[in-house]
């Protein structure tokens, strides 16, 4: 898919660097520092990324700017829109079922090819994260809940040893944290009890894990796709406009 950047921010090409950001930051932090601000919802569907305010805030020119905005258009984590610059990715009900399809197809895959090369301190590896993400839910902090939870899924296909099917799903993940965004049960101020299952329910991440410790693989990928669709199905398919615009701020600096 190829993606053509409008530029309609100014004419001027170099922006001044600000005190707060280094002029060595490269190409692939300015991309990890914006998924980053996705995944832990700081940058919420709708907002506007500017490249003035982004090269100001990372303290590089509006052009190294640009690849890393098309990159995630390429991604379908960003849409670039004609004259009216760069957005984070609004998904649509119809994308939103799409994207769990996709999951549902690749990830019981990737257990099983987890499964096979994990010892059984890869296995206790995501027993901490599930803790973390319980304690991170308990303290009512959700955006890091949802950030382990996606952290969980990712651990499994980067030990899964199949290097594609883990590039395929670290967008898919990217997309995922998008729509819980936009339709989850915590964009939609719903009961912390309602929230707590909307962000991947670290039971069901346990009861996976369990069965990853007994070498159970056909029963371990059965959870996965039976929790990929409890997420799914939890959706509610209504949106809220994003309240913030200060980018320094919702990139954390």
């Amino acid at each position: 898919m190829n993606v053509t950047a409008t530029d309609t921010n100014t004419t001027a090409d170099e922006t001044p660097q600000p005190a707060q950001a280094t002029a060595s930051v490269s190409d692939a932090e300015i991309y990890d520092r914006v998924i980053s601000a996705i995944l832990d919802h700081r940058l919420l569907p709708g907002t506007k990324l500017v490249e003035d305010k982004l090269a100001s805030a990372f303290g590089v020119s509006r052009t190294r700017i640009r690849p890393v905005l098309m990159r995630l258009a390429n991604e379908h984590v960003v849409t670039l829109r004609p004259n009216r610059g760069a957005v984070v990715a609004e998904p649509s009900p119809a994308e939103a079922h799409e994207v769990f399809e996709a999951r549902r197809l690749i990830e019981p895959t990737l257990v099983q090819a987890y499964m096979a090369e994990a010892s059984d301190d890869d296995i206790a590896q995501l027993g901490q994260l599930i803790r973390a993400e319980d304690e991170a839910r308990l303290k009512g902090d959700l955006r890091r809940a949802i950030r382990l939870s996606g952290d969980f899924h990712l651990t499994i296909a980067e030990g899964s040893g199949n290097q594609t099917l883990g590039r395929i799903l670290r967008e898919l993940v990217s997309r995922t944290s998008l729509i819980l965004m936009a339709y989850g049960p915590v964009a939609d101020q719903a009961s912390t009890a309602t929230q707590g299952r909307a962000a991947c329910g670290c039971l069901e991440h346990q009861a996976l894990l369990d069965a990853m410790r007994l070498r159970a693989v056909p029963e371990a990928m059965r959870l996965m796709r039976e929790h990929l669709s409890r997420i799914e199905a939890d959706l509610v398919f209504a949106h809220e406009a994003p309240a913030k615009d200060d980018l320094a701020e919702l990139l954390g600096f």
